[in-house]
This record gives C-alpha cells, structure tokens and sequence, in this order.
C-alpha cells in the first residue's frame, strides 16, 4: 500500500458538483493499493497514518502531535494512480490491484481506520468515481509512506555495532 498523507488546513472530494466529504484541520490521505497487498499492509499504513506526528503540541513545538492525539480528521481518497509506471508518455496501470478487489481492500482499510480511531472522524471519498479533490497543505507537509518499505520487525542492531559503523563512517568522510 501507499499513502501520500498531507497535513491540510482544509480538504473537501466533490463528485461532479456535488460535495461528497469535507474536513477542516487534519489530515488528507491519498491511498493506493496494489495487488500484492494484504491485511498486514493494512495495518501498518493504518497506525501510521493515525500516529504521525504532524503537528505542533500545545506550545508550538512542532513535530510533536498526531491527528488522533489533538482528534483532527482524516480524509481518505483512494487513488489508483498511486502505483502507475511511466515508461513511455502513458501511464501503465498493471500495478494497482484490480477493480472489485481494491474496492474490497480499501473498505476494509477504512474500517481498519475508523475502528482505530473514530468512525466519525474518518470521511473519505467515493471508491471509482471520478472525484474532485481540493487540498489546502498546511506548510507544506506532505509525507510518502509505503508498506514494503516497512521497518524490520525485531531487535535493533546492537548499539556496538551501530557506534563502530558510525565511527568507521565518519573516518572514511
């Protein structure tokens, strides 16, 4: 899965004229799926979404406050386009997982969400439409994550280790 996670003053989809979701001061996530994605990824774009610290604390301290800790919303928007590959001038698809399927999967990824969080705080657009996103980027700050990038599970190296590579780094500089 991807998610490209924008922390917004304002978002809002519209489906032809019509405005379909709106949020205020949160977060506007554009998801793609591919076709080899699985519950895991669900869960790992889930709790990062919600758990990014995006946001200033109570002081102005930036860097310190999720959207669920100030109970911001979140604003899904699938995105197909996320897993497109340009070789040539045309985008080519094959990447994105298909049709119903994606529908299935991205459900399933907002019910994830709303049950991690407050289904009343996650609005999201509507699945295959052509869609009208407007996006007002606080900063900007604009995050790329990526469940195959995902952080090993288990322990750290050593911290030996890591001092001795740091410092056979910094003598080879």
């Amino acid at each position: 899965m991807r998610a490209v996670v924008q922390r917004v003053v304002r978002a809002s989809v519209a489906v032809g004229d019509e405005v379909v979701s709106q949020i205020d001061r949160g977060l506007c996530v554009l998801v793609g799926i591919t076709h080899d994605d699985t519950p895991a990824d669900i869960d790992y774009i889930a709790k990062k979404i919600l758990t990014l610290r995006l946001f200033e604390d109570e002081n102005g301290k930036m860097w310190k406050k999720s959207a669920q800790d100030l109970d911001l919303d979140v604003l899904c928007v699938s995105q197909f386009t996320l897993y497109a590959k340009c070789k040539k001038a045309k985008p080519d698809f094959h990447m994105a997982m298909p049709g119903s399927a994606s529908k299935e999967f991205y459900e399933s990824f907002l019910h994830k969400i709303r049950s991690d969080y407050r289904e009343d705080k996650v609005k999201d657009g509507e699945f295959g439409a052509y869609m009208k996103v407007d996006i007002v980027n606080d900063g900007p700050v604009t995050i790329m994550l990526d469940s195959n990038q995902r952080e090993p599970v288990g322990k750290p190296a050593p911290k030996e280790d890591a001092d001795a590579e740091a410092s056979s780094s910094s003598k080879t500089k």
